[in-house]
């Protein structure tokens, strides 16, 4: 896991700055699995939490949104 984006993500500081990339690889090694993707979405579950996350690329940047979605996620499971 990359410790600097997973830094990033729980202190908030650089919602707006992760690269999309990097945000889909942190979201694969806290254990979400792909599902689907449709157009510009792509969707991960995490079985062991029950929690979905959607995603979508906001150029090479991940949508800020949605870092503050996992940073809840990551919060109420220990993850």
């Amino acid at each position: 896991m990359n410790e600097k984006v997973y830094e990033s993500v729980i202190s908030g500081k650089a919602d707006n700055n992760i690269k999309y990339t990097d945000f889909q690889n942190l979201i694969i090694d806290l254990g979400f699995g792909f599902m689907r993707q449709k157009g510009s979405h792509t969707m991960y579950y995490n079985p062991k939490v029950n929690e979905f996350m959607n995603i979508q690329q906001d150029g090479s940047k991940a949508k800020d949104y949605q870092i503050k979605q996992l940073r809840d996620i990551i919060i109420a499971h220990d993850l």
